[in-house]
């Protein structure tokens, strides 16, 4: 039978069952990964998952099912599940918040992309990272090299008992390299591009885009300087963060506390609960004027960018914060619904076989109009620091500690020396309130994140947090380094 036959034995079986709404998402998932360590391929897998995860909403509560069995007996047992777990749900529910989409589409999206990753033979792919991995071995203290490839390919199709039909081919890539140095009693680690590499929606010109290889004796150098680099100061400065820095300040400090079902106390695992409460929209005051941060799930090459979310609604644009106010929240329908708003389509299951949850998307740090030199200007005692190498945040997301691979200090505003070991700390409003420049849309980047934790069972997330370097005033550093 055809997916479009399951789907509606499926559908029929739900509502046969007395589920006032279901859905179901067939989903075919591959995933390929190559990695390459001092000149030795360590990994090389390739895989694929075939299944269909189903809702089915009753009185008000949601059941969910998963299977693999694509036979109609196996379609069968999997709906009358669905409903089972909603109608058990539904008896001991003491509120009732299960809200089904408000409009149907038929319709289909596919990842745009220059060239298809699968056309790229197998041997391209390992050479590539052979040569950048080499080329980061500049000393014998560089005792570990390391690059590698992340490819994905989704294709999926949900149906509802609206009458949707949402076809889609999701395409996400990414790269990266690594040099760990040690010596001289210490061990330091660079990683290009950002700490994670560069992941994006697209084909194998997002590894292209990485550059990987023209960057990587620079990478090693830094990482065998840093060994013998003076100590990031303590004390309060001005600092500048690269764009991947402020990558994961967005996905750690807006991100996770704009998830509305953290806000309303539904979700609290892998990142707690939130600071933010349901009145403080449009009243509270989350960054300085010029801080602007919006969901789009329309943006080309986002990590997060699809069609339609997981429930079947469309991909908008929706502003979190704007002009630093508090203005939204990262939403699903029932959420949305019951602060009197509609979805903003930011709903995600890991795969098939997962419950559909509000995820990180697209989240952006809209660029300012300094060019990255300008930020120094006016920078009379300050520290500049890229690429993450730790992070602690609390359970509420209100105070943090970051660790970065790398720092300069500032001098009036010009770069210095190098500084190893550099961290910084603060509170969520008030960090993002010193914010008084962000670099100009010549430095934005799609920093995907292909590995944000959710939920129990856990699920990972593929999220994309946009942004420029940024500059910010008055901040406490040298965290946990100040004897």
């Amino acid at each position: 039978m055809s997916f479009d036959d399951l789907a509606a034995r499926a559908l029929d079986t739900a509502g046969t069952r007395g589920a006032e709404y279901a859905d179901v998402r067939f989903e075919v998932v591959r995933s390929e990964r190559i990695e390459t360590r001092n000149g030795v391929v360590t990994t090389l897998s390739d895989a694929t998952s075939r299944g269909y995860g189903m809702r089915a909403l009753y009185g008000g509560a949601w059941g969910f099912a998963a299977g693999s069995d694509l036979t109609q007996a196996g379609i069968d047992r999997t709906a009358a599940r669905a409903v089972e777990i909603a109608k058990a749900g539904a008896a001991i529910a003491r509120h009732r918040f299960g809200a089904a989409p408000l409009r149907a589409y038929v319709d289909s999206f596919a990842t745009p992309m220059e060239r298809d990753p699968e056309d790229v033979p197998l041997g391209e792919r390992v050479a590539l990272l052979l040569r950048a991995e080499k080329a980061l071995h500049v000393s014998p203290k560089i005792s570990v090299g390391r690059a590698w490839i992340d490819l994905w390919r989704t294709d999926k199709t949900l149906y509802s008992t609206l009458g949707s039909r949402i076809e889609q081919s999701i395409r996400q890539t990414g790269s990266g390299i690594e040099a760990l140095a040690v010596g001289d009693g210490e061990v330091q680690t660079r990683t290009f591009p950002g700490d994670i590499g560069l992941y994006k929606s697209g084909g194998w010109e997002i590894i292209e885009e990485a550059n990987l290889a023209e960057n990587a004796q620079r990478i090693g150098e830094e990482a065998e300087s840093l060994l013998t680099a003076e100590q990031c100061p303590s004390g309060t400065r001005d600092i500048i963060l690269g764009g991947s820095q402020v990558s994961l300040q967005i996905h750690e400090s807006c991100g996770h506390p704009a998830e509305l079902d953290r806000v309303m106390g539904w979700e609290a695992n892998f990142s707690g609960v939130s600071f933010l409460e349901i009145a403080q929209l449009g009243k509270l005051r989350y960054g300085s004027d010029i801080v602007t941060i919006c969901i789009d799930n329309t943006l080309p090459q986002g990590m997060a960018t699809v069609g339609y979310d997981d429930e079947g609604t469309k991909s908008v644009t929706s502003d979190i914060i704007r002009d630093g106010m508090l203005v939204g929240y990262e939403m699903s329908n029932d959420t949305a619904r019951t602060i009197g708003r509609e979805s903003n389509a930011c709903v995600r299951a890991q795969s098939w076989e997962f419950v559909p949850m509000i995820r990180m998307c697209n989240l952006n740090l809209l660029p300012g109009n300094v060019p990255f030199d300008g930020l120094f200007d006016g920078v009379k005692d300050g520290i500049y620091m890229e690429s993450n190498r730790s992070w602690s945040i609390d359970d509420h997301r209100l105070n943090f500690q970051f660790g970065c691979e790398i720092a300069w200090e500032i001098k009036n505003g010009k770069r210095g020396k190098l500084l190893k070991n550099p961290t910084y700390a603060g509170m969520t409003p008030q960090f993002w309130n010193s914010c008084d420049a962000i670099a100009d849309e010549k430095s934005w980047v799609a920093w995907g994140t292909p590995n944000c934790g959710k939920g129990e069972p856990m699920q990972t997330g593929r999220t994309a947090q946009c942004a420029s370097p940024a500059r910010f005033r008055n901040v406490q550093v040298g965290v946990g380094y100040d004897g």
